[in-house]
Order: structure tokens, then C-alpha cells, then sequence
């Protein structure tokens, strides 16, 4: 009996699983270059945002600055960029070299 609970159990983890890929609700963590080029390098150093690469900024702001948005930027829910996601970005932002490329404010 415990053996069929298991696999049963075990095939409605699985389908849920299948399901929740199915829907957009599952994506692989991206890295924060990724995540950098396709969600903020669109404004950051095109001279729309600040520069915000080798500036040693704050990883708690950024966090709470892509979360909740501040003047013009939008805020970014979990459903665009996830926790961990965030929480890799702000580290690499913080701490990664001004960039010769970037240019603007």
C-alpha cells in the first residue's frame, strides 16, 4: 500500500511540475550577465539610465530599486526577474568593473 501512495504521490509531483513548465510558471535561473543584458543593459549605459556598472552601489538597493522602481524606472516583479535571480544581479552589479562600452549619466 505505502509503495502505491508513493508512486502516485510521486506521478502527481512530476505533473504538476510538467504543468507549471507548461504555463511560463518555471524558468531555469538565469546568470545576472543575462539577466544584465536583457532586463536592464536596455536602458542602463544607453544613456536612458544611470550608469550603474563599477559604481560599488549598494546590493540592498539595487534589490529594492528593481523590485519597487524608483522615478522613472519600472519596477520588476518575481515573475520577470526571480529572488535568486535578483539577489545574483545585485551582487554582480555591485561589485563588477566600470565598463568601457557604457556610456551616459
Amino acid at each position: 500500500m505505502k509503495v502505491i501512495i508513493g508512486i502516485v504521490a510521486g506521478l502527481g509531483l512530476a505533473s504538476a511540475a510538467y504543468a507549471a513548465q507548461k504555463l511560463g510558471e518555471y524558468q531555469p535561473e538565469r546568470t545576472p550577465e543575462v539577466v544584465y543584458a536583457k532586463v536592464c543593459g536596455y536602458c542602463h549605459g544607453k544613456n536612458v539610465g544611470p550608469i550603474i556598472l563599477g559604481r560599488t552601489l549598494d546590493t540592498d538597493m539595487i534589490k529594492s530599486v528593481t523590485r519597487h522602481g524608483r522615478n522613472g524606472m519600472p519596477a520588476f516583479r518575481p515573475t520577470e526577474i526571480t529572488n535568486g535571480e535578483l539577489d545574483a544581479l545585485a551582487v554582480w552589479i555591485s561589485k563588477s568593473p566600470t565598463p568601457t562600452k557604457e556610456h551616459g549619466k
